[in-house]
């Protein structure tokens, strides 16, 4: 453990990751409720790292040890997450995480069959998958239901919130040697379902109050008053007052993401927009040029409340009331995080009351220059190749100093995918960098290079 968490960067656990590694090694049957942001998913990470090790001794790491564990038949856990994005960072963190062990993620909106086919190559320890797609490949054989032994489903809550029961109960009667179940949860508004069996012990670390400030110390809420019904004016008005730090706007319906998005940019703001009616492709470059800081501001519904793991995301800013303190607790919990400080702004229509949500929060306008439009640092850029073609992230670095220019303090956060990448450059630079590097190749191959739209 000592080992992936210098792979990771961590210095050390905090107590609710202590306390439910030491209750993994000591009971079969788990379910973990802790706050979003807390650290949940390394909490189940690591020992089952530790687990998998165990299995194959002869394998496990230390020193220069082999790359990765053989574990036959695969795979031995199963992960069920409710949304892509959620199984897509997963498996990036088991990945950082550099412990030998394989995982691949599966979910809809891509071909089942090329998942297949990945799945017979990588032959992976761990499959991270969204409830359908995970039916669908158990259904199919293209997993192998006999081998799982280790079950854990993750925002159990959200995925019966989103529908998933069936799924979630067609899956666990398709794994027929399953001795592990370990539930994972931000809130405790949910019975375990019956269909998931087994007596579990309840690590419970949600008794703080619901008031929005339960994930830590750090957060502040603010009540921002709008005078009109229609608070697109105040939302503008706020957001050029908190300057060029970013924002999450949370709506409540997707056509609200799209008129919301619609205003600002029209106003001359760098946003994203995000809802779950968007295609694959558009989402993940909606999150590329956020987290990248090309885009100060995402707009997005509850999608984005939870499973996205995206640093330094300053405010929240509460456009529609959420529908409940759950939802409240799990927005608020996208800043605060880990050691930072962090400020959720709730707009008030003249006919709202908060009251149910937050007994009471000082009501402010941010100080700041009223109708300056915050730039951003940052401009992303799309690049049509990756790490199936053979180009990494070294490479890029590399191709947009030399041949882009770019001193390093002018690159941001850049990250490479099969068969594309995304790179934040400094946005002053931007223009000339494409003029620079139009027609150019990056390992010998030409490929598209784009500002991310």
């Amino acid at each position: 453990m000592k080992e992936i968490l210098y792979h990771l960067g961590i210095e050390a656990l905090n107590a609710m990751q202590q306390e439910t590694i030491a209750a993994y090694r000591r009971n079969l049957q788990l379910v973990l409720l802790s706050p979003t942001g807390s650290g949940k998913t390394l909490a189940y990470l690591l020992p089952l790292a530790e687990e998998l090790h165990a299995i194959a001794p002869e394998n496990s790491l230390g020193g220069h040890a082999k790359e990765t564990l053989n574990l036959t038949p695969w795979p031995r856990a199963l992960v069920l997450v409710p949304s892509r994005e959620l199984a897509a960072q997963t498996v990036d963190v088991i990945k950082a995480m550099k412990c030998g062990l394989r995982a691949v993620a599966c979910y809809g909106g891509r071909a089942a069959m090329d998942e297949h086919r990945v799945l017979r190559e990588v032959q992976p320890h761990i499959v991270v998958a969204t409830p359908g797609r995970a039916a669908d490949h158990l259904r199919k054989q293209n997993i192998d239901g006999s081998a799982v032994g280790i079950l854990i489903i993750d925002e159990f809550d959200k995925s019966l919130e989103l529908g998933f029961q069936a799924e979630m109960e067609e899956v666990i009667k398709m794994l027929p040697h399953v001795s592990r179940r370990f539930l994972l949860s931000a809130t405790d508004n949910e019975q375990i379902p019956a269909f998931v069996g087994a007596a579990f012990e309840k690590l419970d670390f949600t008794d703080q109050p619901l008031d929005g400030t339960a994930q830590n110390d750090k957060l502040t809420v603010h009540l921002v008053r709008s005078p009109e019904k229609d608070k697109l004016q105040t939302l503008r008005e706020l957001l050029c007052r908190l300057g060029a730090e970013s924002s999450m706007v949370f709506v409540n319906y997707r056509e609200s993401v799209e008129r919301v998005a619609h205003f600002l940019k029209k106003e001359g703001f760098s946003i994203s927009a995000f809802h779950g009616g968007m295609e694959q492709r558009d989402r993940e470059r909606a999150l590329y040029r956020f987290a990248g800081g090309s885009a100060l501001t995402l707009i997005s519904t509850d999608l984005a409340a939870r499973g996205l793991d995206i640093d330094d995301v300053r405010h929240i800013i509460h456009y529609h009331l959420p529908l409940n303190a759950d939802a409240f607790t799990h927005r608020n919990g996208r800043t605060a995080r880990w050691d930072r400080e962090g400020d959720a702004w709730v707009i008030l229509g003249p006919e709202e009351n908060i009251a149910q949500l937050v007994p009471s929060i000082p009501e402010e306008m941010p100080e700041g220059r009223d109708g300056a439009v915050p730039l951003p640092l940052w401009t992303t850029l799309y690049i049509g190749k990756g790490k199936k073609d053979k180009v990494n992230k070294v490479d890029i670095v590399g191709f947009l100093s030399k041949v882009g220019g770019l001193q390093r303090e002018e690159l941001g956060r850049i990250d490479v995918g099969d068969h594309w990448a995304y790179a934040a450059v400094a946005r002053q630079k931007a223009d000339d960098v494409l003029l620079r590097v139009r027609g150019q190749k990056i390992k010998g191959v030409r490929t598209l290079i784009e500002k991310a739209r």
